[in-house]
């Protein structure tokens, strides 16, 4: 479940729903389970994930390479519809996950960061 601290709210629908339709349609349902299924190994492991390191840099070889061709080989659009597949593993999980932007050494960090939150609120 992924939940708004900023707003009080958990958040029941995907943003840039039509943009990740779009590019969802160019991959295949086992290599979306593939990179949902990593995500989420990943995601088990800690308690604070930035979704643009989660991947890493080079995705060759990776579960994460079909997003790359999905999106033309385009670098930055790969990029984006990574960040909207985390935020829709994050709003289909059990437990509860908060999420905003934030900075690092007073840079702006240019994708979401999410935090296991420690209790479930009560909306």
């Amino acid at each position: 479940m992924l939940y708004s601290v900023e707003s009080g709210h958990y958040i029941k629908k995907l943003p840039h729903k039509k943009e990740f339709n779009r590019y969802r349609a160019r991959i295949t349902d086992l290599e979306y389970n593939n990179i949902v299924d990593r995500l989420n190994d990943m995601i088990d492991g800690d308690e604070i994930h930035t979704a643009g390191w989660m991947p890493g840099s080079n995705w060759k070889g990776t579960v994460f390479e079909p997003i790359y061709y999905a999106c033309g080989e385009n670098v930055e659009l790969s990029g984006m519809f990574f960040g909207l597949i985390v935020f829709k593993v994050m709003m289909d999980r059990d437990d509860c996950w908060g999420f905003g932007r934030y900075k690092k050494d007073g840079i702006d960090i240019k994708s979401m960061t999410y935090f296991r939150l420690a209790k479930c609120p009560e909306e």
